[in-house]
């Protein structure tokens, strides 16, 4: 299965390969990575910089002996007659020149990376540093986009134990410099599936924002496969007000389903939030549902929903009533049949 082929870039694969090998020292293992990242497109300047950037996250050892590793791969190839490409050439950052600029523009990016202004009063020194350094100095580079810097940082991030308060940030980073919730989501996931993470997301379905939940034990008997829910309360009311519907957070793992069942005096909504998944209506052909997509179920239709058979797939639900008593009538599971027919 490819499972980053709709959303990130094989280059972007390569990329984050090289920063998870970093991250853990794994020079035995870098040698490969980095030849197959040239060979995949990746230039030579475009992995200096991200093992340069690194070494704020990793540490100066390890960034030093990736950009060894790449040294003695660069001149085993160029004795082989292999001709890698540089990329786009380097230039001194003008901001290096300038700590006031340095300052302001690294407080900027902060900002946007954290969306909103973040402050470290409690050590000055740890403040400036990342400001002024960090993301003045270090994101000045033009080798990498934000986008793709942010995704090498959680590729690092998730190959290190004990960060997990920095990655959690910079998964929300990532999207907040340019990438899509998905995009970081399908990253994490493939890291894990491979062997490079510390973090089991093909446990965990929560490489998002949206909580995973309790495994949904009352509901199971009417679902093939694990669901997790995980109620979502409403916030900022005003006190003594209570809201108007309740929200939960369905996850389902990958080829759970569940079964064909209909709403009496109400309509659901599905507001799909992470993974891919399906609905489909008695009669009617399935739809692939995405992040984004929103399906208004009427009441009386017979229906399923679940996650497609390579993804796990969440959902916020809420029901909208129409005057009449509400139930949900459980009908009969979905068979091996019709949820294959889904993905022709």
């Amino acid at each position: 299965m490819n499972i980053h082929a709709q959303t990130l870039t094989e280059r972007q694969i390569l990329l984050c390969t090289c920063a998870s090998l970093e991250a853990q020292g794994d020079l035995e293992r870098l040698d490969p990575a980095i030849r197959k990242a040239l060979d995949g497109g990746v230039t030579v300047n475009e992995i200096k910089e991200a093992f340069s950037q690194l070494y704020a996250y990793t540490g100066f050892p390890r960034s030093l002996n990736a950009l060894g590793v790449l040294q003695k791969v660069l001149a085993d190839r160029k004795a082989q007659g292999i001709k890698d490409s540089e990329g786009k050439p380097w230039a001194r950052p003008a901001v290096w020149d300038n700590a006031d600029i340095a300052l302001k523009q690294g407080t900027e990016v902060q900002t946007q990376l954290s969306g909103r202004p973040f402050n470290y009063d409690f050590c000055p020194q740890d403040d400036y540093y990342l400001k002024s350094h960090l993301f003045g100095d270090i994101f000045a580079g033009d080798q990498l986009s934000a986008a793709d810097r942010e995704l090498v940082t959680v590729a690092a991030l998730s190959s290190l134990k004990g960060v997990e308060p920095q990655l959690a940030a910079h998964k929300a980073g990532a999207v907040n410099m340019g990438n899509t919730r998905e995009q970081v989501g399908e990253l994490c996931r493939w890291l894990s599936a491979n062997g490079y993470s510390q973090v089991d997301y093909a446990a965990d379905a929560n490489s998002g924002s949206w909580p995973k939940g309790n495994p949904n034990d009352a509901y199971a008997r009417f679902f093939i496969g694990n669901s997790h829910l995980a109620p979502i309360t409403p916030v900022n009311l005003s006190e003594g007000e209570t809201s108007v519907a309740s929200y939960s957070n369905v996850t389902f793992e990958p080829g759970c389903r569940n079964n064909w069942h209909i709403h009496h005096g109400a309509h659901q909504i599905l507001i799909c939030v992470s993974g891919r998944g399906w609905y489909q209506e008695w009669g009617k052909s399935a739809i692939a549902l995405t992040p984004g997509m929103i399906v208004d179920i009427p009441e009386g239709v017979k229906h399923w929903h679940g996650a497609q058979k390579d993804s796990w797939f969440q959902h916020l639900t809420t029901h909208v009533a129409t005057g009449a008593n509400q139930s949900n009538e459980w009908l009969e599971p979905v068979t091996d049949e019709i949820y294959s027919e889904a993905g022709m």
